[in-house]
């Protein structure tokens, strides 16, 4: 028995996604002509409430756009300093867009209307124009956590005011659905644009897919085929997509329950510093000064327990759909004896 908390994304399709999948009607997606692609962008964009969605082969690529989108040479964004468009896109904002990214260093990665307030620069020549702002829902090196919903629409307010774009990198968004009890409605209204990943959580191979009206999202399309997006027959991967949506959503809050039992017991090791507070599937847990996080993993590793370093003895968890009842009781039973 293998198990791989590495990443919500090590997940393989089931029978019935794999099914789903070999059963698709496909077509040219660069002629708009693939039916299956079609069908889970209009259903992505009629569930957020948008007029228009495009399908991508990551989110990385569906980040990027939106940037693209918002902003001009030059302009800044407003983030946190862990967002994943700034540390894991490889410096895609600078290099796609060119533009700088200020960053906020803030609790949990959650960050106030206040704080955005005070992160615009001023409007003048020798400053950077602020153009956008950007929030990770869930924020995935703060452990997980949730926004607070009325926080956003305070955010939404200012960008309003200040005339900035407003895009919610929303990879493991379906987390924070299920653990807070919200809508993909109540996000479509507060957001300009939104991004949703369908291989984190959702147990699809590979696809993200872009939100937003027609307006902003005009020149997504042209954009997504400069970056190299473009696909022809996409429908195999997007009908996995349509089926995650049916059959893989409510699930989520067994890997958050799950993570919360993985937390609890870390939180008794007398090896364990700290377990940052644990609202979705991400458990992140820090080792005490004199434990060499090299050999701690090394140890789990033996045992085919496999996790991932964020350094300075940081460790991460993720639970997902592949991460199994007796793959979790084993687990508990050797953090037992840690």
């Amino acid at each position: 028995m293998i198990i791989d908390l590495r990443s919500d994304t090590v997940t393989k399709p089931t029978k019935p996604m794999l099914d789903a999948m070999m059963q698709a009607a496909v077509g040219d997606d660069v002629f708009r002509e693939d039916p299956t692609v079609n069908a889970l962008e209009a259903r992505i964009a009629n569930m957020f409430g948008k007029e228009t969605a495009l399908f991508f082969p990551s989110g990385t690529m569906a980040n990027q756009t939106a940037i693209k989108l918002h902003t001009n040479p030059g302009d800044q964004v407003i983030c946190d300093k862990y967002a994943h468009i700034f540390n894991y896109e490889s410096g895609g904002a600078s290099f796609n867009s060119g533009v700088s990214c200020n960053l906020l260093d803030v609790n949990n990665g959650i960050f106030s209307a206040q704080d955005v307030k005070q992160a615009i620069n001023p409007e003048a020549y020798y400053y950077s124009k602020t153009s956008l702002v950007e929030i990770e829902n869930t924020a995935n090196r703060r452990g997980g956590s949730c926004w607070d919903y009325n926080e956003i629409l305070k955010i939404r307010t200012v960008c309003d005011e200040n005339n900035l774009g407003f895009h919610l990198d929303g990879a493991r968004l379906w987390h924070a659905l299920v653990a807070k009890n919200e809508t993909t409605e109540q996000y479509g209204k507060a957001f300009d644009t939104i991004s949703v990943c369908l291989s984190k959580g959702l147990g699809c191979p590979v696809g993200s897919v872009l939100v937003g009206d027609k307006a902003i999202m005009e020149n997504a399309i042209r954009i997504r085929k400069i970056f190299g997006g473009n696909m022809r027959q996409a429908g195999y991967l997007a009908a996995a997509g349509l089926y995650a949506l049916d059959n893989n959503i409510e699930r989520l809050a067994e890997d958050h329950q799950k993570a919360k039992e993985i937390g609890a017991i870390l939180a008794e090791r007398s090896i364990v510093k700290s377990v940052e507070p644990i609202e979705t599937n991400i458990v992140i847990f820090e080792l005490n000064n004199n434990v060499n996080e090299k050999e701690f993993t090394q140890k789990l590793a033996d045992k085919n327990i496999h996790i991932i370093s964020m350094g300075g003895n940081k460790l991460r968890m993720v639970t997902h759909l592949d991460y199994t009842n007796a793959m979790h009781d084993k687990l508990l039973s050797e953090l037992l004896k840690l």
